[in-house]
This record gives C-alpha cells, structure tokens and sequence, in this order.
C-alpha cells in the first residue's frame, strides 16, 4: 500500500511529488497514458515559450521545464507510471485506484489532473498552436511576435474581456469576435472592453479559419458574419481563444464535490476535499489564475496537508 498517491502531473503534481518526496513518503505518481492528444506534464507541454516563471531568466520551453521538475521530484525518490487511472474507490480508506485491471491502493490522495483549454475545433487551431494561436493572454501575450500588431480575441464572457483588455498592453489593436451582438460577459467588463480605444468588437461573428504559413506562424483570421454569411479576412499575428477551459474532474463526479463548471471545490486556503485524506490541486480546482506558478503553489500546499493528516492518523 502506497502512503501517498498523486494522480496527474504538471507543475501542480510534480511540485506535490517534491514535497512528500522530501518528507519521506516515497509517493506514486500516475501521470496518465502517452498517446497523440495527452502529454505528462499537463498544458506546459504544448507550450514552446514560458518567460514569466522565476528561476529562468531567459525564459524556458514547457517541456523542459516540466522535465526539470520531474527530474527534482525524482531526485529525492518519486516514483513515475504512465497509467490512466480509470475508476476510484474514495468511500473507504485505504483508497483503492484503477488503471484498467491494474490497482493502487493508498492512504492519501493527491488530484493534480488539470484542465484542458476549449477550443472551437477547427483543424487550423492545432496547426497554428504555439505559433501566434494561445488560449492564455496571461502566458503569452508580452511574447514579441504580439507588440505592436493587430490581435484576435475569441469570446463573449469575462474571461474574453479580461483577455482582451490585458492584450491591449502589448498590441496595436484588438479585436474580440463573438457570435452575438452583446457581449455575454458582466456589465461592467463588457463597458470596459467597448470603451477601451484599442478593442474592436466583430459582432456577430464566428473565427471561421485561422489564416498563416509554416514559416511566420499565424498572419490572420477568416471570420464570417452568422447573419449573412459572408467572410472577410482581419490581418494578425495573435489569436487567443478565450471560450473557457474544462477541468479534467469526471473521475470524480459524484465523489468529490465540484462547482458548476466542474472544478473539485476544495476549503478555503487549503486542498483539502470533502472526502478526508483527499486533497487538489493545480488547474483543476483553480479556475481563477491557471498559471504554472500557482499551480505549482497549490501542488506545494496539497503535499504539506497532506502530509500533516497522515502524521495526524498516526496519533
């Protein structure tokens, strides 16, 4: 029986895999399967450039980030499984895992599962990714292809306004594309977005292609009016779809409680869960700042909790 399990990698599961590694709790990691759509080490490994954590001055690719991180949490005993997990057991304690007919049991749980970007499913999304097409102004917008040149902004809620608006610190306009003639997002951010002399709004419009080459990455959109029907093309060299993301938590419907969208609600100031001796962190139970520094925060928070209440069950 395992002491700790920690289901999920990324900055939130590896800096959790450190911390009780540290401790002396010999953890399991269970990062999930390779395969063409999912890569340990969560959303930093579709990421070419990160200049915005500290400790690499001149910035670092998320891959080798994460694999740095692996490679500290291994530094100290952690043990790596590419393995699914497919069902859990929470009603009792020890908790008892599945990976197909493979099972775990342990003592304390760990969910650092993430969540994955939405996005609108056009063939040209994946192929212009990390090459002028994000889904975080946060992460990438002070990148230099986006200074001083037009941007694209997909989305209608507060999450696309916030994106908009921080994107006007870097491009020479930006437009947001949304379906309807009114933004969706609350009053008093859609007023700010409206007002705010760089921001054109394209309304009732949808991104109907992604528009670029090999070479320079993404140089326009192709958007199309859903009243008429006609397209016209807006020169850029940025669009970031801002439609939301969703939380990988379906594992745990039912057992642990999750908020409307689907984030595993945890108390406040700390990961601990509903259910006792299960904790989470990182991306899917923060839909707020969805930053590698908070999710690694987190991740540092949920092994020191859980720490403490396995050194409490022994008292």
């Amino acid at each position: 029986m395992e002491n700790v399990i920690i289901i999920g990698s990324g900055p939130a599961g590896y800096t959790a895999a450190l911390y009780t590694a540290r401790a002396n709790l010999n953890p399991l990691v269970l990062e999930g399967e390779i395969s063409q759509d999912i890569l340990p080490g969560g959303q930093l490994m579709t990421t070419t450039e990160v200049e915005n954590y500290p400790g690499y001055p001149e910035g670092v690719t998320g891959p080798k980030m994460m694999e740095d991180f692996k490679k500290q949490a291994a530094r100290f005993g952690t043990r790596f499984l590419y393995k699914t997990v497919t069902k859990v057991d929470l009603t009792q304690r020890p908790f008892t895992l599945w990976a197909g007919e493979e099972t775990w049991q342990c003592r304390a749980l760990i969910v650092a599962t993430g969540a994955n970007a939405r996005y609108l499913g056009l063939p040209s999304e994946k192929h212009f990714l990390n090459r002028g097409l994000s889904a975080c102004a946060t992460c990438d917008g002070a990148l230099p292809r986006f200074r001083n040149q037009p941007i694209v902004v997909v989305g209608g809620g507060d999450t696309a306004m916030e994106e908009a608006l921080f994107l006007t610190n870097f491009g020479s306009r930006v437009h947001i594309v949304h379906r309807r003639d009114k933004f969706r997002a609350s009053k008093i951010m859609a007023e700010r977005a409206v007002k705010h002399p760089k921001i054109v709004a394209e309304w009732n419009s949808v991104l109907d292609e992604v528009l670029g080459n090999d070479k320079a990455g993404v140089t326009g959109v192709r958007i199309k009016d859903v009243t008429t029907g006609e397209t016209r093309e807006i020169g850029c060299t940025g669009v970031f779809i801002a439609i939301g993301h969703k939380p990988n938590s379906d594992l745990f419907a039912g057992v642990l409680n999750r908020d409307e969208n689907g984030y595993i609600q945890t108390d406040h100031d700390s990961s601990f869960t509903n259910v006792a001796g299960v904790f989470a962190c990182g991306d899917v139970q923060d839909h707020v700042y969805r930053q590698a520094i908070t999710a690694a925060g987190s991740g540092c928070m949920a092994a020191i909790d859980a720490t403490r209440w396995l050194e409490a069950q022994e008292t």
